[in-house]
């Protein structure tokens, strides 16, 4: 590629504006550096956190990625030296250990971001769209005093990004025009992931521990952690299973619900709710699928006793295929399908219990 100076010396020979662009877009793209918030659990790096990688791998050919991960402990290393394999893109692992990063709160976590950035000076910083980056990316904008832009579906280049809004029923194009960093939540479902490279120590990152000595305690925080409660099952993960049976507010009770539970067993599949559902107390509200809850993008949806209202239909129109059972044949929920039956979901899914063979 020729360098800035030489294109400068062209300017005589071609249009002066379009040297000029050529000169921006050359220095824009060379300037390009990502810094991707991870999620880690157990020793490994979540899948989304490996989607807002490949999203970042977007915004540039020659893109640094460095990935940031925080916590404590010897399952922080081991994810560490996960992520250091996980992609070919990642050119870093920066690792924070102490006991403030035990759990994912906001303060502490948008003081490590505001660290960071003023060490590494990154041009965008990019986390997935899930409960972690919208509790945490907001508060680091705040730190740094830009405006972030949320649940980008698709990165045009590097200040050009696609979002929904109107709840999923229309894409906007934004252009980032502020000052740097451009902060960015993805939705993992748009820059999907088809397998984690295996470990493979030719293709390792570095490792750099995060210099806490400046980080300080001179503040006291605005929440704090109490408890956390998991579901004991050996059911696939909401955000990232293939299969997701959903149910909503027209099985009438916790009781009822269970049939839903028993055919994703069936199906090795996971569980997802409306928000009538969560509300009502039949399912805890991890399992809500929609504007509000969880973004997915299964390989097959199915839906029992869910309308379709646009705020559910936000998180789960992407799928690839889409089964609908319901009894009233004017749900806005058939409009979306691509198969739909209209019947009563306590006939229909005790019959599909009995013919479904149990999962090997």
């Amino acid at each position: 590629m020729a360098s800035v100076a030489a294109l400068r010396a062209l300017r005589k020979r071609i249009s002066p504006s379009f040297a000029s662009r050529i000169i921006a877009f050359t220095s824009d793209s060379r300037s390009i550096s990502t810094l991707v918030l991870a999620e880690h659990e157990g020793g490994a790096i979540k899948p989304q956190s490996v989607s807002a990688v490949k999203a970042a791998k977007s915004l540039s050919n020659d893109n640094p990625i460095s990935l940031l991960l925080a916590g404590s402990g010897s399952a922080l290393h081991e994810a560490a030296a996960n992520a250091a394999s996980c992609d070919l893109s990642v050119s870093e692992v920066l690792v924070a250990d102490s006991d403030e990063f035990s759990h994912p709160l906001a303060e502490p976590w948008a003081k490590l971001i505001h660290l960071v950035q003023q060490k590494g000076g990154y041009s965008h910083v990019i986390t997935a769209s899930g409960s972690f980056g919208k509790n945490i990316l907001p508060r680091a904008a705040a730190l740094l005093d830009v405006s972030p832009i949320t649940d980008v579906i698709e990165i045009s280049d590097p200040h050009l990004f696609v979002r929904p809004i109107y709840a999923g029923n229309a894409l906007c194009t934004v252009r980032y025009t502020g000052a740097g960093p451009c902060l960015l939540t993805v939705r993992s479902t748009s820059f999907p992931v088809s397998s984690i490279l295996a470990d493979s120590k030719s293709n390792d990152a570095p490792i750099t521990q995060v210099d806490l000595s400046t980080f300080g305690e001179d503040s006291v925080g605005k929440s704090r952690y109490v408890k956390h409660t998991s579901q004991d099952t050996e059911r696939p993960d909401l955000g990232n299973a293939r299969v997701v049976v959903t149910g909503g507010r027209a099985l009438k009770s916790a009781e009822n619900f269970k049939m839903i539970e028993k055919l994703a067993e069936k199906l090795g599949a996971a569980v997802g709710a409306t928000r009538a559902a969560v509300d009502a107390g039949y399912v805890p509200n991890e399992l809500q699928v929609g504007q509000t809850g969880k973004i997915v993008a299964p390989e097959l949806y199915m839906a029992f006793g869910v309308s379709g209202a646009i705020q559910h239909l936000a998180g789960m129109r992407d799928s690839k295929v889409i089964v609908a059972v319901n009894k009233d044949a004017e749900a806005p929920i058939f409009q979306v399908a691509d198969y739909g039956l209209v019947g009563d979901i306590f006939e229909v899914i005790p019959e599909l219990l009995e013919k479904i063979p149990e999962k090997k």
